[in-house]
């Protein structure tokens, strides 16, 4: 299943209207509790599973790296 980058860009700016998610390395800008939004808004979302060990800086690092994370998860889901 191919997910839609936008989709999840203007899931997560609404959720974090001060994070940069055009920054060269998006994981720099994050919080700790950033990172927790972001998996939980993403987990409820899609309706799958992800836990403080997908909280990496290659799962964070840009908007595509994010949206390829869901696409394997929902590959695992199946």
């Amino acid at each position: 299943m191919k997910i839609d980058r936008l989709e999840i860009r203007t899931l997560l700016e609404d959720l974090l209207p001060l994070v940069d998610f055009d920054a060269d390395f998006l994981f720099s800008e994050l919080s700790s509790l950033d990172v927790t939004t972001i998996l939980m808004a993403l987990s409820d979302k899609y309706g799958i599973r992800l836990e403080a060990t997908d909280a990496t800086p290659r799962n964070l690092r840009s908007l595509d790296s994010i949206a390829a994370m869901v696409e394997r998860k929902l590959g695992e889901a199946c």
